[in-house]
């Protein structure tokens, strides 16, 4: 009896932890971070060895960029459960990306431990693909002298592929784009949309081509994602291939339009953006009275965007 009371004085405590826990984990993934941290700390306060709520401050703080905090949160959960290969992988990424905005001197003293977490990580679990990709990309971009290996980066990318044949074949079109090696980049990105076809395959193919000025292959790669996939940022992408290379620009105007036209906040590319790209295409078009009116109404959305003042001037 006495155990059943207890339960009954505990369990809705227990619900308030656990909805609180929830309600930060939408604030993170709704792109409220700090508002999230704010929570989580007052909630620490009162649970001090709640690993859930850690993993998830540790998350608030890496969507703010503050590095150093989330390292602070995810080593904790590394020394709390050693054995857990995600909180492993969070530590490594996290040191990573401290590593990025330090100097390389002081960056050097850190990868060490970037890639023993990334390794432990892919040790624990033999199924964690984000490790992998992890190690994919880290091995490729390290210089030889401390530990960089391209034999290293197929490793994890064999192994991503037995896992995973979309990102095995993705991760080898990254090593090879990396390499420059652009046609066999292309190859394995082609292999990636026959097997799996997601707008991720049809992207890296995409910016390939950017990368290596086929315009013609990206507007037509970028015509086959919108076929399959029917996303109206489809629209904008090949208006922005248009504008940039200055081919096909009745195709690219149209498009433009017909994104503008069906706009709307899931798309992600602000329409700012795409005011900016026909102001493009009129110019390439010799049409400078209509490209001004596209680039005004471009900066009148967005004025703090230096690179549409830039264009104007070139105008004028």
């Amino acid at each position: 009896m006495k155990k059943i009371v207890l339960l009954l004085l505990f369990s809705p405590l227990l619900l308030i932890g656990q909805t609180s826990l929830l309600d930060a984990e939408k604030l993170i993934e709704n792109k409220q971070p700090l508002k999230a941290e704010k929570d989580l700390i007052l909630f620490i306060n009162n649970n001090s060895n709640n690993l859930q709520a850690t993993e998830l401050l540790g998350d608030a703080y890496g969507h703010q960029k503050k590095w150093d905090e989330a390292i602070e949160q995810y080593k904790q959960l590394v020394d709390a459960k050693p054995a857990e290969a995600n909180y492993h992988y969070k530590y490594g990424g996290a040191l990573g990306m401290k590593a990025l905005i330090i100097s390389k001197i002081r960056a050097l003293s850190i990868i060490g431990d970037v890639k023993e977490a990334f390794l432990k990580a892919a040790e624990l679990d033999p199924n964690h693909i984000d490790a992998r990709w992890a190690l994919v990309e880290l091995y490729m971009q390290l210089p030889g002298i401390i530990g960089g290996s391209k034999s290293k980066s197929f490793k994890y990318a064999n192994e991503l592929e037995k896992l995973s044949k979309v990102d095995g074949y993705l991760a080898k079109g990254y090593i090879y784009e990396y390499d420059k090696e652009p046609d066999l980049a292309e190859k394995f990105y082609k292999l990636a949309i026959k097997e799996g076809g997601s707008i991720t395959c049809y992207d890296k193919l995409t910016k390939l081509y950017e990368k290596e000025g086929k315009s013609t292959e990206a507007i037509s790669n970028l015509e086959a994602a919108h076929l399959k996939h029917k996303r109206n940022v489809m629209h904008y992408q090949i208006g922005k291939v248009c504008a940039d290379y200055n081919v096909q620009l009745e195709k690219g105007e149209f498009c433009l339009k017909v994104y503008i036209d069906n706009y709307s906040s899931k798309d992600g590319v602000p329409k700012a953006l795409a005011y900016y790209r026909l102001a493009q295409i009129y110019k390439h078009k010799k049409d400078k009275a209509e490209s001004l009116i596209w680039i005004e109404k471009a900066i009148k959305h967005l004025p703090e965007i230096e690179v549409f003042k830039t264009f104007k001037n070139t105008l004028n």
